[in-house]
C-alpha cells in the first residue's frame, strides 16, 4: 500500500435491495489486467476517478449485507454519493423480455447483473476514444501511459500503481511527440483534443440520458455512434446503447441469437425485439460464456510509437 495523505476521508454504508454482483458491475470499467484506475485486491474493489470537486480515490467492499464504500480526496463526497448508482440501483428493466433462451437462462443464472452508472462523462470518454478502431492491447497500453504519465496518484490508502486518469486540461497539456510515445494516431488524438476542449458541456450528457446525451457526445469531431454508445453504457447505465460498429459485438450476437454471423444491420435486426432493453440483451449474452466461432487470425497489434 501506498501511503499518500487523505484529503478528506468519506465512508458510507449502504445496503442494496437485490442481488449484487459487485465484480460484474464494475467490470465494464476496467481497462485491461493493469488499469492504474480500476483494481481488484483483498481488501476490496477500487476505483480512481475525476469528478467536479476534483480526483479521489473509492474502496467498494462486501460486510454481511451491505456495502461499504470509502473514499480519500478531493471527490471523496461525490464518490460516495454516486455509490448506489454506480452499482445499478437506478437501473429499471421494466418491460424486459428475454425472446431467446440463452438470454432467459443467463437471466436467471445471474440475477446480480445490472447497469451501472458513474454519473461522469469525461474518464469514460477518454478511455473510449482511445479503444476506437484498435485493438484492446494497444487501446489499455495507451490508457496506462497516458494515466501514469499526465494523470495524479489517486488519493488515500490506495493500491501501489494507482492513478487518476488525466483531466481534461491535462490532455490539452500533452505535446504531439508525447502522444505519439503513449501510441495514440493523430485521428484519436483530435478527437480526444477536441472533447477535452468542450468537457464541461459534455457531462451534461449524461442528465440528458438516452438519445439526447448520444447526440450531444457526437456533436463533438471524431465521437462517433459507437464511442457514445460506449460511454452512455457506463456514464449513465443506458439500457439501449448498442455498440455499432464493433469489430466482436455484432458476429457475437449473430451467432447467439441466430447461429450466424451478422454485420451491424443484422445485429440491430436481431436485437429489434429487446428495444428499449438492446444493451441489456448484449450484456446478458457476454455474460453467458458463449463464444462465437473463430476463423482466421485475430485483428493484428500495431504500435503507433514505431511509426
Amino acid at each position: 500500500m501506498t501511503a499518500t495523505p487523505a484529503l478528506g476521508e468519506r465512508t458510507r454504508r449502504w445496503t442494496p435491495g437485490y442481488p449484487l454482483d459487485l465484480d460484474a458491475l464494475l467490470r465494464p470499467l476496467r481497462r485491461g489486467p493493469g488499469d492504474p484506475a480500476c483494481r481488484r485486491d483483498p481488501t476490496g474493489a477500487w476505483l480512481a476517478a475525476n469528478t467536479a470537486d476534483g480526483p479521489g480515490a473509492l474502496r467498494l467492499r462486501r460486510q454481511a449485507g451491505e456495502v461499504v464504500a470509502d473514499a480519500w480526496g478531493p471527490g471523496a463526497e461525490a464518490l460516495v454519493e454516486g455509490v448506489p448508482a454506480l452499482l445499478g440501483a437506478d437501473d429499471d428493466d421494466t418491460g424486459f423480455q428475454a425472446h431467446h433462451p440463452l438470454i432467459a437462462e443467463t437471466r436467471r443464472a445471474l440475477p446480480g447483473l445490472r447497469l451501472g452508472a458513474t454519473g461522469r462523462v469525461w474518464d469514460v470518454l477518454l478511455a473510449a476514444v482511445l479503444e476506437q478502431k484498435v485493438t484492446g492491447t494497444e487501446a489499455h497500453r495507451s490508457w496506462r501511459e497516458l494515466a501514469r504519465r499526465f494523470g495524479v496518484p489517486a488519493p488515500g490508502p490506495v493500491p501501489t500503481g494507482m492513478w487518476v486518469p488525466p483531466t481534461p486540461r491535462a490532455v490539452l497539456g500533452i505535446r504531439d511527440w508525447e502522444w505519439h510515445g503513449a501510441g495514440v494516431d493523430s485521428a484519436r488524438r483530435r478527437a480526444i483534443i477536441a472533447a477535452a476542449q468542450v468537457a464541461g458541456r459534455l457531462e451534461r450528457a449524461a442528465e440528458l440520458r438516452g438519445v439526447e446525451g448520444r447526440l450531444l457526445l457526437r456533436k463533438v469531431p471524431g465521437i462517433g455512434v459507437w464511442t457514445a454508445a460506449e460511454v452512455a453504457q457506463r456514464a449513465w447505465g443506458d439500457p439501449d446503447a448498442v455498440s455499432v460498429g464493433d469489430f466482436h459485438v455484432p458476429a457475437l450476437v449473430g451467432y447467439a441469437l441466430a447461429g450466424r454471423k451478422t454485420d451491424d444491420n443484422g445485429m440491430l435486426e436481431l436485437l429489434a425485439p429487446y428495444a428499449p432493453h438492446r444493451h441489456r440483451a448484449v450484456r446478458y449474452i457476454e455474460a453467458s460464456g458463449f463464444t462465437k466461432p473463430r476463423f482466421g487470425p485475430r485483428l493484428s497489434v500495431k504500435d503507433y510509437r514505431s511509426f
